[in-house]
């Protein structure tokens, strides 16, 4: 900016410019041609100071506006599969505005197109896992070290998020570790228990026995109290069939590998029962804070028994996996992408249950475990017999049934609540 002052006498004509002032004493006798001829050429000077420069100054909104995309970015690190920048209040709003009357409205392209990306990185998390797992197993059988190994990388994983602050640290508090501790007990048990249910058996049949879980859940969650309508008690019934079927006609049949899988069901619907019942003053932490402070006592508890269990295995048994496979670098690379995608598919189901609906959720479940099976006998070309596929086909479809007839059952819950 560039300003004059002149008046009569011995006033001060002063210029201004940021960070400089420029002035003199105009006396009565100055002529006007020569202040106008100053100004002009310091105005000139200033000008092309200004084009030499070459700087470009952002208006403090567009500032903003770029700040705002660096967040966003960093919420899609964190984030892959978020179906939406909006919290999730906002969209319910959103939704019920544009929607009062609760019709059902077909979702838009790019909802199913994301949808669509959910599961299916969803999926591929989990068939790496799930092979490379296997992969390790079969040369280093010794389970409770892997598993050990893979709550390290989880923990580790959730460390790095917290200290970029790419997740927020919830606040830790002694009730909320004291109500942790039931929890992550029994998922320490069902972690634990499908390892080494992967080291005895076929990477199909324990996931064929792992789809009994909902008969477990609806077992134990009677005992405590809650009611089941007919048709889940139903649709149990194919599952405890069709898993059955598999298990007597399964080529690589071994009991441990029986009793791991079997074992896992009854840890994982454990924890989820007495999740429920003793995180319900701390529904402020979200699903992966939450998943990722059980990883972390979990490596707590198991890692002290894994050494006692078949610790003085390991240098042995890594010797002779290395003579093995060979290469060092191999093995190195197994046991890593073992563990980074054992978390980030778990991390995957924690995200994806927060953006769909538990029955979009559950049927994607069940979906998932056809995916392994399949990709898992083409991998290691596993011989499945006639029956056997007969029986998966049939656990895996009463899955599905178990899956409708829950989410009719609370559909209907929330409705006698609403009317009440």
């Amino acid at each position: 900016m560039l300003s004059s002052n002149v008046v009569p006498s011995s006033s001060p004509v002063t210029f201004t410019k940021p960070n400089h002032h420029f002035s003199f004493n105009a006396y009565p006798n100055l002529r006007p041609n020569l202040l106008t001829r100053f100004q002009a050429n310091h105005k000139a000077t200033h000008e092309s100071r200004l084009r030499s420069s070459k700087l470009s100054l952002k208006p403090t909104s567009q500032i903003q506006h770029s700040i705002s995309k660096l967040g966003s970015f960093n919420r899609f690190l964190l984030h892959p599969f978020e179906l939406s920048s909006k919290p999730r209040n906002q969209i319910v709003k959103a939704a019920s505005e544009a929607n009062p009357e609760g019709e059902n409205v077909a979702p838009p392209k790019s909802k199913s197109l994301k949808l669509g990306l959910v599961f299916g990185l969803w999926y591929f998390q989990n068939i790496v896992f799930n092979i490379y797992n296997k992969k390790v197993l079969n040369i280093f059988p010794y389970p409770w070290l892997l598993a050990s190994f893979q709550l390290f990388v989880g923990s580790i994983w959730m460390v790095v998020l917290w200290s970029l602050k790419l997740q927020p640290c919830p606040k830790i508090s002694k009730p909320f570790i004291i109500a942790l501790l039931g929890p992550a007990l029994f998922h320490t048990i069902g972690h634990i228990s499908a390892c080494v249910s992967f080291s005895k058996v076929a990477v199909s049949f324990t996931h064929v026995i792992k789809s009994a879980e909902p008969v477990f859940s609806v077992i134990f969650s009677s005992v405590l109290g809650d009611r089941y309508p007919i048709q889940v008690w139903l649709s149990i019934l194919p599952i405890v069939l069709g898993c059955s079927l598999a298990a007597v006609t399964e080529v690589s049949f071994n009991v441990q590998g029986l009793w791991g899988a079997l074992i896992s069901n009854v840890g994982f619907v454990l924890r989820n029962i007495y999740s429920k019942r003793s995180l319900q003053n701390f529904k402020e932490v979200d699903g992966l804070n939450l998943y990722g402070w059980i990883t972390i006592l979990s490596l707590l508890y198991l890692f002290p028994v894994a050494i006692f269990v078949e610790g003085s295995q390991w240098i042995p048994g890594y010797y002779k996996a290395i003579e093995t496979i060979g290469k060092t670098s191999t093995f190195y690379i197994w046991v890593l992408l073992s563990g980074v995608f054992y978390h980030l598919y778990n991390q995957s189901s924690y995200q994806a249950l927060d953006e769909i609906s538990p029955l979009t959720f559950s049927v994607g479940n069940t979906m998932k475990r056809v995916v392994v099976i399949v990709s898992s006998v083409l991998v290691f070309r596993n011989p499945v017999r006639p029956l056997n596929g007969l029986g998966s086909a049939i656990a895996i479809l009463g899955t599905f049934l178990y899956s409708q007839a829950t989410s009719k059952k609370k559909a209907k819950k929330i409705e006698d609540e609403k009317s009440s």
